[in-house]
């Protein structure tokens, strides 16, 4: 009978161990695929206001340069891979949303170094509600705009 109890007890730890693994979520899971796939693969399956969703045609999805990195990150001192930003090209609205490839040892600083650099008030006339940086894997999702837009979108990277 004790064999029974060990072996069920040692059955359940394994199980329990599997599924923990199977569930693991968050800055641990890399995302393969473009930026450029990424991103649009975020604005597909947010859920977006239909104002902001019409607005879309208006954005613009476009590699980050040298000369944007202080506008865009807040800083020129962010090492990067690759990085996408979108915006609208011309509007009155506070919003950007960026992806940066980073070495994974470096995602936390980065984040960090975003939020420190980053200004809600950089646009004329209008700031933006909210800034959200998450990552998952060796990407970072920076986000600034209004609160229902930016949640949106966080959380179809989170699900991406």
């Amino acid at each position: 009978m004790r064999t029974k109890g060990r072996f069920f007890s040692a059955l359940i730890i394994a199980a329990l161990v599997c599924t923990a693994c199977g569930t693991k979520q968050g800055s641990t899971d890399k995302i393969d695929g473009s930026l450029e796939d990424i991103m649009a693969g975020i604005y597909e399956n947010a859920d977006l206001s239909e104002d902001f969703r019409a607005g879309l045609e208006n954005f613009e999805t476009f590699k980050l340069t040298d000369d944007m990195e202080i506008s865009i990150l807040g800083t020129d001192e962010i090492d990067y891979a690759e990085a996408v930003v979108s915006m609208p090209m011309m509007s009155s609205i506070a919003y950007q949303c960026v992806l940066l490839r980073v070495a994974e040892d470096d995602v936390d600083t980065i984040k960090q170094k975003i939020k420190e650099n980053t200004d809600l008030n950089k646009w004329i006339c209008v700031s933006a509600e909210t800034m959200l940086i998450e990552s998952r894997g060796d990407i970072i999702f920076f986000v600034m705009g209004e609160n229902d837009t930016a949640y949106a979108l966080n959380t179809a990277f989170q699900a991406y």
